[in-house]
């Protein structure tokens, strides 16, 4: 009965910054994770992925019945290439009518090789996790200097991380004992002698970017003939973040000027009018322009960048940095539209989901403050994390608890321990604060929509967006002797205005005695 199902095992590889071209969608009252809108002439189709096809597993793993949100970051995370092992629409629905195990069909075509080259992806709490990537770390020196030391392993390649130290600058910047180092600013260092690795970052002075990986994830890689690479590296450590702004047009045009550096090929704005509606949303002067309306600008000339943001009539959106981000970008020597990319429209697969998982007004984005005093057997809840990514939630919160009765929830994100913001901490370091806190404690707590949402905008969550229905009329102690500190780098939440000054529809251009390109927009 089993034998006229046939999984397809389909490998699609795709180019850098390029889309596998279909999506992965689940369908009400329609079981699995089902391909659509296979695009003619795109990996996907060229792998032989056809619309209705369900996904059974993602790089080995069997993913049937697995949620949704799960199997797209497998997706998400596999790099520029995946194999899918597929079952047309018919064969799936027999399947299903005849009660057929899948994950058994799964493992009867799954060959020797292929079996062989699968490495199982992390669990936590049963949950298949995202596969493991090596991290980009932000260094910035202290006066002690970095906080760690290397050494070499006998018969592995490259320098090992040691004696970090739990308050250092590489700690802070999210490295870990043991991370094997792979480049330092950009350039691979796994071949270099221990004396010249020490001398590179000695010549990086105040500042220095490390690609690291661990044990786990140079198993993966290793397991799936994959190279470790910038490309491939998770950005979420990186404490600089490129702003994405959207500007509303006015009668007199955006208000900034458009500049081409002539020594750098920069695209930098310039002399943002006051009370504009490029001000209002947030644009600064000295801005350094990465794209427009999703489009990379990088190696452009002036007069093509110009036309990009005068093509939209009535809005354009600019993605941007400042000097300091743009200088950290250039040391890993990646592009900051990769980290547009990948977190803001990071999907190599163009995934959608029900309707309602993306509904902003169904959910509740407020953070909650939740102050508890501790009972007899604590404060009735854990803290939990998955290895290799940021962030800490909360699980097991005992019934009728503190935790609970504060209105902490089980997947709820930890933002802060008594005022302090934790998002960047280690998990040590939180239970550590949150062990010396007494036995009083006040969290701040989002659920996992509102924090993926506020990373993904790049807002820094604070007490100030808060629920005020979850606080207390008890004043916190924290609130006078260690206030949340603001990011300083993370745009904020702006009102758009329109120009009122007279109507100009035509961008104007000026002489400078530089030479540059100065357009006015």
């Amino acid at each position: 009965m089993t034998s006229v199902l046939q999984p397809r095992e389909c490998t699609v590889i795709k180019k850098p910054q390029k889309s596998y071209g279909f999506y992965l969608r689940i369908e009400k009252d329609t079981a699995g994770h089902l391909i659509r809108n296979v695009e003619k002439n795109s990996p996907a189709e060229k792998a032989g992925l056809k619309d209705g096809d369900r996904v059974l597993r993602v790089n080995g793993v069997f993913v049937d019945k697995e949620e949704h949100a799960q199997v797209v970051e497998i997706v998400k995370n596999s790099g520029n290439s995946v194999v899918l092992l597929v079952l047309d629409d018919a064969s799936y629905q027999k399947a299903e009518k005849e009660g057929v195990n899948l994950e058994e069909l799964g493992q009867k075509v799954s060959t020797g090789q292929q079996q062989e080259q699968q490495s199982p992806l992390p669990m936590a709490n049963g949950a298949i996790t995202a596969v493991p990537q090596p991290r980009l770390c932000y260094l910035v020196k202290e006066e002690k200097g970095y906080g760690f030391s290397l050494k070499t392993t006998e018969g592995q390649k490259g320098l090992f991380i040691v004696e970090l130290s739990s308050q250092g600058a590489a700690a802070k910047a999210g490295v870990q004992n043991n991370d094997r180092l792979i480049e330092i600013n950009g350039k691979n260092v796994e071949s270099d002698t221990h004396e010249e690795v020490v001398e590179k970052v000695k010549k990086s002075e105040h500042h220095v970017m490390f690609l690291l990986s661990n044990e786990e994830t140079d198993h993966y890689y290793t397991s799936q003939k994959m190279v470790l690479s910038k490309e491939s590296a998770s950005l979420r450590l990186l404490p600089l973040k490129p702003r994405l702004i959207e500007i509303q047009k006015g009668k007199s045009g955006y208000g900034f000027y458009l500049r081409m550096e002539q020594n750098t090929g920069d695209h930098v704005i310039k002399d943002v009018d006051s009370g504009s509606p490029a001000a209002e949303a947030g644009l600064k002067d000295n801005d350094i322009l990465v794209a427009v309306n999703g489009e990379q600008v990088d190696g452009l000339d002036h007069e093509s960048v110009v036309g990009k943001i005068k093509q939209s009539e009535a809005k354009t959106t600019l993605l941007v940095v400042d000097k300091e981000t743009d200088a950290m970008y250039k040391l890993a020597q990646i592009s900051p539209f990769s980290y547009y990319y990948k977190a803001q429209d990071p999907a190599p697969a163009k995934t959608e989901e029900r309707v309602e998982l993306h509904t902003e007004q169904k959910v509740n984005h407020k953070p909650r403050i939740c102050k508890m005093v501790k009972g007899p057997s604590g404060f009735g809840f854990s803290l939990n994390m998955i290895k290799n990514k940021p962030g800490l939630f909360i699980s097991e919160v005992q019934s009728h608890g503190p935790a609970d009765t504060a209105g902490v929830e089980n997947n709820n994100f930890l933002v802060e321990v008594n005022g302090v913001n934790v998002i960047n901490e280690s998990y040590d370091e939180v239970v550590a604060r949150i062990q010396d806190s007494g036995d009083r404690l006040t969290l701040l707590v989002c659920s996992k929509d509102a924090y993926e949402y506020f990373q993904g905008q790049n807002i820094p969550i604070t007490v100030s967006m808060a629920d005020p229905a979850h606080d207390t009329s008890e004043p916190p102690a924290y609130t006078e002797n260690n206030p949340s500190k603001p990011e300083r780098h993370s745009p904020e939440p702006r009102e758009r205005a329109s120009s009122s000054s007279s109507s100009q529809s035509a961008a104007s251009t000026r002489a400078d005695s530089d030479n540059n390109d100065d357009t006015k927009l």
